[in-house]
């Protein structure tokens, strides 16, 4: 039951103006262990502020936000994602001049804390292989890994990214719109691997493609106006009239 799953992130009251503009209005979000959960919402719902604030890219106006119990309401991203709160990004950021490989490898420097040393002989490097390949291995990208990053296809490239972010081992994995720009033959293989990427882990993501969100989420929450409009599973909040009139500019009866 999803009931007995402890919170792993949570806000309370969080809010996040701008100007004058409320973006973010009382936010009370709690994300569960083991979870998918998708945020989703028309468009100006506030999810990129509400996901910015979860991520530490925006600083709150008002409220606050907890990871296992801890307020990181003031932290920085770089001090959650060393806590195990790791974000992937809306456009695709790989290194294109590298190889997919190397891609990994440099994520992995930084989980074994070699980020900072700059400079490595390749033995050095090479330890970090066999990690690496089993990372390409979970996303099916072991065959492109002498590629150029470059030379991937975009949904390939983003397959690279979460790749990259899991290298990272993160205890919560957040996902801003992983399948954004996608042709629909790399969309069913995404959710595929987000699934599998879910494993023991917990995933938050921002999403648009209601068909992956009704296949993969195990909670969603909808925004409407910078306000939580209603939270249950897909089954629950799409039968929702005042879901339905935020999605379709109408009300329904």
């Amino acid at each position: 039951m999803l009931e007995n799953q402890p919170v792993v992130l949570e806000t309370r009251d969080l809010s996040k103006s701008f100007k004058g503009f409320t973006a973010v209005h009382n936010v009370n979000l709690q994300v569960r262990r083991n979870t998918i959960h998708a945020l989703i919402g028309p468009n100006g719902a506030g999810k990129t502020t509400l996901f910015n604030l979860l991520t530490k890219f925006l600083i709150p106006s008002s409220g606050s936000t907890f990871f296992k119990g801890e307020n990181i309401t003031s932290s920085k991203p770089p001090d959650i994602a060393r806590k195990g709160l790791v974000r992937s990004f809306q456009i695709s950021a790989v290194f294109s001049g590298l190889t997919v490989l190397e891609n990994v490898r440099i994520a992995l420097q930084r989980k074994h804390k070699m980020d900072y040393q700059f400079w490595h002989s390749e033995t050095i490097l090479h330890t970090l292989n066999n990690e690496a390949y089993e990372l390409l291995e979970h996303v099916d990208l072991a065959r492109y890994a002498e590629n150029k990053a470059a030379e991937l296809p975009y949904g390939r490239k983003r397959a690279l990214e979460i790749a990259t972010t899991l290298a990272l081992d993160p205890e919560v994995l957040l996902l801003d719109e992983p399948m954004a720009g996608m042709a629909q033959s790399d969309i069913s293989r995404t959710a595929e691997l987000i699934q599998k990427a879910a494993k023991n882990r917990t995933v938050l993501m921002v999403e648009h493609n209601l068909s992956v969100v009704a296949k993969i989420s195990d909670v969603i929450t909808v925004l409407r106006a910078g306000q939580v409009l209603d939270e249950g599973s897909y089954e629950h909040v799409s039968s929702n009239p005042l879901v339905l009139e935020a999605y379709m500019g109408k009300k329904h009866a």
